[in-house]
């Protein structure tokens, strides 16, 4: 198994697919690479796919101390820098979204083409769950809870015909401390500033249903993105790229594919 070690010496885990230009493909929040297992397929066959476990999740190293988006973005260029990948184009998803803003704006020359999925940009501009969303992921019963992240992912009507397992809702076996590590990185997130700066010509898809990470955050983002595309996916919620893959997959290639 691969592994990139970072300069604070972390040693990140690493996965390498595919063939053509690269192409990082960055999860959400406490997940691990296999967010990406049920559509990484779609992209193989033309680009180099590359992803990663984030520090605290998959076989990455878990070490107990603050994480932020930011940190994430530069974890990725150890990753990037170990397959010799000097630019690459950078799809993220969630949290990923977030942490491909920061490595759009600060290191501008490794980034191709930038596709921002269910993704915020935090602070004060950015538009938060609402409290009854709150509620539904912090009640006592565990099963429910479960339950209610899974209907805020995917519709009820798919999850009839996908019972399961999903690999969207959490790396099962990260530590409570990287849990709550990972947490506080997605919520401190604040690239309101960096946005405009941004020169990777970007498209931000979001699904028109999507009240885990509101899809208003969508339109703030392509308004701030200088030239930034946007595609809405009418019923969709925050697992768009999954249950709408026939949609989202085409759409991402099509944009990725333009002459930048």
């Amino acid at each position: 198994m691969p592994y990139a070690t970072t300069s604070d010496g972390v040693k990140l885990s690493y996965q390498v697919r595919g063939d053509g230009p690269p192409l990082v493909l960055l999860q959400g929040q406490a997940n691990d690479h296999r967010w990406w297992d049920s559509v990484r397929a779609d992209f193989d066959g033309t680009y180099q796919t590359i992803t990663l476990d984030y520090r605290g999740t998959g076989d990455s190293d878990k070490p107990d101390e603050p994480y932020t988006t930011r940190g994430f973005a530069t974890d990725v260029l150890a990753v990037l820098d170990e397959v010799g990948a000097g630019r690459a184009h950078v799809y993220g998803t969630s949290m990923g979204g977030r942490v491909a803003q920061w490595l759009a704006a600060d290191y501008p020359e490794r980034v191709g083409a930038l596709v921002l999925g269910c993704s915020s940009p935090g602070g004060a501009h950015g538009i938060e769950r609402s409290n009854d969303v709150r509620r539904s992921l912090a009640q006592p019963d565990r099963a429910a809870a479960e339950r209610a992240l899974l209907e805020l992912m995917y519709t009820p009507a798919w999850l009839v015909a996908h019972p399961g397992p999903h690999r969207t809702t959490g790396d099962p076996d990260m530590p409570a401390f990287a849990r709550r590590r990972h947490l506080a990185a997605s919520a401190g997130h604040d690239s309101w500033d960096a946005l405009p700066g941004i020169t990777a010509p970007t498209l931000v898809v979001h699904g028109t249903d999507d009240v885990f990470n509101p899809a208003a955050n969508a339109p703030l983002l392509a308004g701030r993105i200088p030239g930034a595309g946007l595609r809405m996916i009418e019923g969709a919620r925050h697992a768009y790229f999954e249950e709408f893959r026939q949609v989202a997959g085409p759409m991402v290639l099509e944009f990725l594919s333009r002459p930048s």
